[in-house]
C-alpha cells in the first residue's frame, strides 16, 4: 500500500538518489548520456542543495512501510516541480498516489490550474493524467540542450 506523507529532513538522501537513479536509469530511455549527465551529475546525489530546497518546498514522498519509492514537489501557484519515482517502481502506482495528494492539496488551495515542465519520459504520464503539452521546448543546461514539454491541467 503506498502512502503519500510531508517530506521530513532525514528523507534528504533517499531523494536525492531517487533523482539521480531515475534519471539514469529511465530517462537515459530518450535522452543521451551526455543529456542525463548535465541533467543529473553525480554532485546531485550530494544533500546540501536538496536539503535547502526541500526545507522551502516541502515535497510530498511516497512510501511503502518506511521506503521511500517517489516525490512530488508542488508549489500553491499549481507548479509541479520536481517529480520522480523510484527507478524500479515505474507503472506501479506511486507517481498516481502522488498526483492525487497533489490535486487534494490544489483543491484545498482552490487552484484551479496545474502546469509543469516535463520530461519526453514522462509526458504520456502527465498526459493520462488529464495533462496536455502547451508547447515543447528546448532547455539549455551547461551548453547542453534537453527537449521537455510545458504542461497543464484543470484542476476537477
Amino acid at each position: 500500500m503506498i502512502s503519500i506523507r510531508k517530506y521530513c529532513p532525514e528523507d534528504v538522501q533517499a531523494l536525492a538518489n531517487i533523482y539521480y537513479n531515475t534519471i539514469h536509469q529511465i530517462n537515459i530511455q530518450h535522452y543521451s548520456e551526455e543529456q542525463v549527465d548535465v541533467w543529473a551529475p553525480k554532485s546531485s546525489l550530494e544533500t546540501d542543495g536538496w536539503a535547502k530546497k526541500f526545507s522551502r518546498t516541502k515535497p510530498f514522498v511516497a512510501v511503502i512501510g518506511d521506503e521511500i519509492y517517489g516525490f512530488a514537489e508542488f508549489e500553491p501557484s499549481g507548479y509541479i516541480d520536481c517529480f520522480y519515482c523510484h527507478h524500479n517502481w515505474i507503472g506501479r502506482g506511486v507517481g498516481k498516489a502522488l498526483m492525487k495528494a497533489i490535486l487534494q492539496r490544489a483543491r484545498e488551495l482552490k487552484v484551479d490550474r496545474l502546469f509543469s515542465e516535463v520530461s519526453i519520459t514522462a509526458k504520456p504520464f502527465f498526459e493520462s493524467q488529464g495533462f496536455t503539452v502547451i508547447t515543447e521546448q528546448t532547455v539549455v543546461k551547461k551548453g547542453v540542450g534537453l527537449i521537455n514539454y510545458k504542461m497543464e491541467a484543470d484542476v476537477t
